[in-house]
């Protein structure tokens, strides 16, 4: 197996020798669990752009990746923000990804696709008002039903701006809800994933916000597939998981406690919409294949493995979790570059590329040791460190 040698937390370089990768089974849904990959974006390296500034995407290859999660027989959350979305992905470029997954859905059998419809067109100023914001979901939302997709409401940084108490929420959500053709996934991201949302809800309190979320599902309850919750907090998860209204589901976005989450209680589970899908996604059908044929352990034996993984790539500033998600994908081979919109491949130093190059391959999550170590090397290069 291929040796290479990688930054340590001492500031040393150490040897590190690569495992053979894991033969994970093959599984095919139906699963026990609904589970959606939020699935990233692969931009084209050779345009005549300025990165920072400028949108260029490679859709064949960005499509083929969604190819090979449906092939695995997850779902695709699309346009979420593990494709960048506000964060290199604006909505205009956004749009033309749901239309062309949703396109590719439909040629594809078994394939589920549900996209993202925000605000983030919507300059998130002072002077933003509700109605500002209700128009701005209107919009999105209608392009997505247009398109023929499902709708993942995603939170909004000018509601943040421009709700002025809690009820301001309940008023904006019920207003959309009442008019979307098919029920929707609730989205509320916490503010570990993107600081414009802190106080969502209307409370810098979780569980005071929480109390908000509810009473809007609860009186809109046939317009909700479900709510994910992505705090970070396997308990604050698992309180609103039974405050939720029968019928409704609660989609697990807790890329630090998925595992436990998903395997549930005797009182229920999580359904999962998760960005660390997108990169466990072997490890994570053959792990809901293995729970769907009621064998728990199998289950927690695959997939517990890549939990520290998800931990490093999601670590705090957990904003920057898409250059672990993508760095994964170059690793393996889904795309020839480790560039992303933005520039956002600069957001993470080379020691955490080390460590999280050694958590997949413990994970066995390396498919080619020798493909992954040879392309280890080329980025260590670039950023000055001879591995």
């Amino acid at each position: 197996m291929p040796t290479l040698k990688l930054p340590t937390s001492g500031g040393a370089l150490a040897a590190y020798t690569t495992r053979a990768p894991r033969a994970f089974p093959a599984a095919r849904p139906p699963f026990s669990r609904i589970a959606y990959a939020a699935a990233h974006v692969v931009p084209n390296p050779l345009a005549d752009n300025d990165p920072w500034l400028d949108i260029s995407i490679d859709w064949e290859r960005t499509i083929a990746f969604r190819q090979h999660l449906w092939g695995l027989g997850m779902a695709v959350a699309e346009a979420m923000d593990t494709a960048q979305r506000g964060m290199g992905l604006d909505w205009k470029n956004a749009l033309e990804l749901i239309k062309r997954s949703v396109e590719a859905a439909k040629g594809t059998p078994g394939a589920v696709v549900a996209s993202g419809a925000g605000t983030d067109h919507l300059e998130a100023g002072a002077s933003v008002t509700l109605d500002d914001v209700i128009r701005a979901y209107e919009e999105q939302c209608s392009a997505v039903e247009k398109a023929g997709g499902r709708i993942i409401l995603m939170a909004s940084r000018a509601l943040v701006k421009a709700a002025k108490k809690p009820d301001d929420y309940l008023k904006v959500y019920g207003r959309i809800l009442g008019q979307v053709k098919e029920p929707v996934i609730i989205h509320w991201l916490g503010e570990m994933f993107d600081p414009a949302l802190a106080g969502y809800w209307g409370f810098a309190d979780h569980m005071k916000a929480m109390d908000i979320a509810v009473e809007m599902i609860a009186a809109n309850a046939k317009k909700v597939d479900g709510v994910k919750v992505s705090l970070l907090d396997k308990d604050k998860e698992i309180a609103m998981r039974r405050r939720l209204p029968k019928g409704v589901r609660m989609y697990t976005g807790d890329d630090f406690n998925y595992a436990e989450l998903i395997a549930g209680d005797k009182e229920g589970y999580s359904d999962a919409l998760l960005g660390i899908f997108d990169p466990i996604a072997p490890a994570a059908a053959a792990a809901l294949g293995a729970l769907t044929r009621g064998d728990e352990k199998t289950f927690h034996d695959i997939l517990g493995p890549t939990v520290p993984l998800s931990r490093h790539i999601f670590r705090a500033p957990t904003r920057f979790y898409k250059t672990g998600v993508v760095f994964l994908a170059y690793l393996n081979g889904f795309q020839d570059h480790f560039t992303m919109l933005g520039g956002q491949e600069s957001t993470r130093s080379p020691l955490h590329l080390a460590e999280l190059f050694r958590l997949a391959d413990a994970a066995g999550l390396l498919l080619d040791p020798e493909k992954a170590s040879a392309r280890m090397k080329r980025v260590m290069a670039t950023r000055g460190v001879e591995a």
